[in-house]
């Protein structure tokens, strides 16, 4: 192995363990605190060096994108996922239908298995509009979901509004004979609608964020 400061051998025995006891890499923080590293940024500037040096192979779109490349390095197990277009998070705007959706895939992506905790049945799509922004979900994100047609109250959810053909990513809150899509932003109204006008597509597992 290339010479490496104490740090960074902490580093990549850490991470090899974790994909050893998790299948899945850790997040930036985890590698922060349990090398006892001063901030995160210390950390990015190590893996930067390890990139560099062609131990690790790193995907910023990914909390967890660290692939291990060292000799007898374990690498963790990862799943394509489909993306299947775009959805609103602001007003709905139109959608193609449901057998559309789940039949169109414009790319995949690969996620580390841990990051969809075993889930079958998962399809990402892209947020387009601001209305989550207070649950840290923002436009141009990918959100991963759980193909389902059922939710608790405070899921975050791909809702299709029968009626008016269109979709939206809203938590969804079940009120007696109707539904309301709560947004997380203050400035944006609920949707409100009767029950029988909306249909559960998804449930949100994870969020990419988008560094555009």
């Amino acid at each position: 192995m290339k010479d490496l400061s104490t740090k960074q051998q902490h580093i990549v025995d850490f991470i090899q363990d974790f994909v050893d006891g998790h299948d899945y890499p850790p997040s930036i923080r985890q590698i922060q605190e349990a090398c006892g590293i001063s901030s995160t940024s210390v950390v990015d500037y190590n893996l930067r060096i390890l990139e560099k040096q062609g131990l690790l192979r790193r995907d910023r779109e990914i909390s967890r994108g660290i692939e291990m490349l060292s000799p007898g390095s374990r690498r963790a197990r990862v799943v394509s996922v489909p993306i299947l277009g775009a959805i609103a998070a602001g007003q709905p705007i139109p959608v193609p239908t449901e057998e559309t959706w789940t039949a169109y895939s414009e790319d995949t992506i690969e996620l580390p298995l841990g990051m969809i905790d075993g889930k079958e049945d998962v399809f990402a799509v892209r947020v387009k509009g601001n209305s989550m922004i207070d649950a840290l979900v923002n436009d141009g994100d990918l959100v991963i979901m759980e193909a389902t047609a059922s939710a608790d109250d405070g899921d975050m959810v791909a809702a299709w509004l029968k009626r008016e053909g269109e979709a939206t990513l809203k938590r969804i809150y079940h009120e007696g004979s109707r539904v309301r899509l709560q947004p997380a932003n203050q400035a944006m109204a609920p949707i409100y609608t009767e029950a029988g006008n909306v249909e559960v597509q998804g449930r949100v597992v994870t969020v990419i964020r988008s560094l555009d």
